[in-house]
């Protein structure tokens, strides 16, 4: 127990010194333009985190891509490990972003509060879990290997990362995934010391419809052109009514378009809905309601067709990961810091490691709020907490003999 208390200590105090170091990679990752589809920037903010790793000790693995932003495995090996299953740091650092944000609205920090495009959701994670991996290459005292995957799409629905994730997931003992966690409502965490992680998420489901319609002129002959425009407009209230907040389910149109001209029938039209659900179940129901309004024609002379771009799925708790909460709670407690967990709406990659039966922890992160937004802050009082109470976590569970 003195081993393990002494080595707990020269982590935690290794980690404590870095709030500096911490807020310079931080401000260098949101600095670096990383939208989902902007494979180059993606890359360009992969490469800073493969920079750190290795002049940090971690031996690195680019698993290429050629659509999306490669995924980056840093690894440290244990030489003492019971166990030769890897815990697992997961997190995305791509964006919702259009290119140029950054330049546009760079990195900031007014009243101990960090401002800028991903500085929550979730860049400032992905700086805690890169220093957690640093110390313990730094200071050793982990009883097993250690794999940080930093995957690319996962704002998107993670079409490259997916199985990526899942075979990570498989092979690993546990995971953490540092998304932000979230201040309870009314409080501060400088004043309260209180943060939110989360105990569940919902599934999410994003499609896209294309319709097809009959072109004509508008002028000429108005009557011979059968608009898809218009049928998608007839569909749009119908997909919306689906919602049932009761149930936990939500429909919703975010992107549409089409047409040719302002004087031609629009001879087509698109949109992109999203789905988020709570059960297997309620899934198969919903994607049937919605694949029916959208591929019975509100116009004559109009078809249309649904197909699915990406999903989640659900984020459930289990016993074990009821174990990883209760360790990361008591680990918290040990700075001041007193863990609720909520559930969410917000879908995640760590879905898809629960899924594969790997006991998973999400929202990890330091704290932060107003994601996806240009308001997006992150607590800069809670980035050295949250990485010392991150390392505590891995030391305890890497540390349990199963």
């Amino acid at each position: 127990m003195t081993d393990r208390t002494d080595a707990e200590a020269r982590i935690t105090a290794w980690l404590g010194e870095r709030r500096e170091a911490m807020i310079a990679l931080l401000r260098e990752l949101v600095d670096t333009d990383s939208g989902s589809h902007d494979k180059a920037g993606v890359d360009r903010a992969g490469a800073v985190l493969a920079r750190f790793h290795e002049a940090n000790g971690l031996a690195v693995e680019v698993m290429p891509d050629t659509r999306y932003g490669d995924a980056i495995r840093a690894t440290l090996a244990s030489e003492s490990a019971n166990d030769r299953r890897p815990v697992l740091l997961l997190g995305h650092r791509d964006t919702v972003f259009p290119q140029g944000e950054p330049q546009r609205r760079p990195f900031t920090i007014r009243e101990d509060r960090a401002y800028g495009p991903g500085v929550a959701d979730m860049k400032g994670g992905l700086v805690i879990e890169a220093f957690v991996a640093a110390a313990f290459a730094a200071c050793g005292g982990l009883d097993a290997p250690l794999v940080m995957l930093t995957t690319s799409d996962e704002e998107i629905g993670s079409p490259f990362s997916r199985p990526l994730i899942e075979a990570a997931a498989r092979e690993a003992r546990c995971v953490f995934n540092a998304e932000p966690s979230r201040l309870p409502v009314g409080s501060e965490f400088g004043r309260d010391r209180r943060q939110s992680i989360t105990s569940g998420r919902k599934g999410g489901v994003f499609m896209r419809a294309q319709f097809t319609g009959r072109p004509a002129h508008s002028g000429v002959n108005y009557e011979k052109g059968a608009s898809a425009i218009v049928d998608l407009g007839h569909k749009i209230p119908r997909l919306q009514g689906l919602t049932d907040l009761d149930a936990g389910i939500t429909v919703n149109v975010g992107l549409i378009g089409g047409g040719q001209t302002v004087n031609t029938i629009a001879p087509d039209a698109w949109c992109e809905i999203d789905l988020r659900y709570r059960t297997p179940t309620q899934r198969a129901q919903m994607i049937e309601a919605i694949r029916a309004i959208v591929e019975t024609p509100a116009v004559a002379g109009t078809t249309a067709a649904l197909t699915v771009k990406g999903e989640f799925v659900p984020l459930e708790q289990t016993p074990d990961s009821l174990v990883l909460y209760d360790i990361y709670r008591e680990a918290a407690a040990g700075f001041g810091i007193a863990v609720t967990a909520e559930y969410t709406g917000g879908c995640a990659d760590s879905g898809f490691t629960a899924a594969q039966g790997c006991p998973t922890l999400c929202s990890v992160g330091p704290v932060g709020g107003m994601a996806h937004t240009p308001d997006e802050f992150l607590e800069l009082e809670s980035l050295v907490p949250a990485a010392q109470t991150l390392a505590l976590a891995v030391m305890r569970v890497a540390a349990r003999v199963d």
